[in-house]
């Protein structure tokens, strides 16, 4: 499997020669990024703010055959039952090599046992841990430490020349893990496979400015 961070929260997940996008941009939206043009098979969205629902940033290639078995679990962009943000959905991607690669979306608060329990145990977990308008970092490690993903990608933070000015850099989320579960290998991608080893992986965004 393959993973690209395009940038915020949009990541490309490929397997097979089939990928999907997830949370694409709207252009001008997200500061120090470029403009959002991608090829895949799906796109999806978990909700509706400019900066994750831009569907015409992807265009599908049209095959209509869905390899990627994909189940969806609903919470809130906010730790006040949507009243401040409105819902936000999880997607749980399960592939054909047999690992699972879940993305979290804006998720605004701790889970529930019944959400994670229908999450399951990602091989990849894409979270965001810049706060203000999700959960920070102390959260977000909470929510590593109820799902026990292998692989941690950190999305949704502020970097020295991208990123919304209100959230916090991914350093604030690293710190809590041991120095040598972080790994940052200066690329938007990133391979895994049953074998890979497990860590926390902070890339670097393909759409830089």
């Amino acid at each position: 499997m393959k993973l690209i961070w395009h940038g915020h929260a949009c990541f490309q997940i490929e397997e097979d020669g089939w990928s999907v996008v997830c949370d694409p941009y709207a252009p001008g939206y997200v500061p120090g990024l470029r403009e959002l043009s991608v090829t895949a098979d799906d796109v999806f969205c978990s909700h509706g703010h400019d900066d994750h629902n831009y569907v015409q940033a992807v265009t599908l290639n049209g095959t209509g055959d869905r390899r990627f078995s994909v189940t969806a679990v609903d919470c809130w962009h906010d730790d006040a039952g949507g009243a401040l943000r409105g819902p936000n959905r999880i997607h749980v991607f399960d592939l054909p090599s047999g690992l699972r690669a879940v993305h979290l979306g804006d998720l605004g608060h701790r889970l529930s046992e019944e959400q994670a329990a229908a999450i399951g145990t990602p091989d990849v977990l894409m979270i965001p841990v810049g706060g203000f308008f999700t959960i920070g970092p102390e959260d977000a490690r909470a929510v590593c430490d109820q799902l026990k993903p292998r692989v941690i990608v950190p999305m949704h933070f502020r970097g020295r020349s991208f990123g919304f000015d209100v959230i916090g850099p991914a350093e604030d989320f690293t710190a809590l893990f041991p120095a040598e579960r972080v790994f940052r290998p200066d690329s938007c991608e990133l391979e895994v496979g049953p074998d890979s080893p497990s860590g926390v992986f902070v890339l670097t965004p393909r759409l830089l400015a």
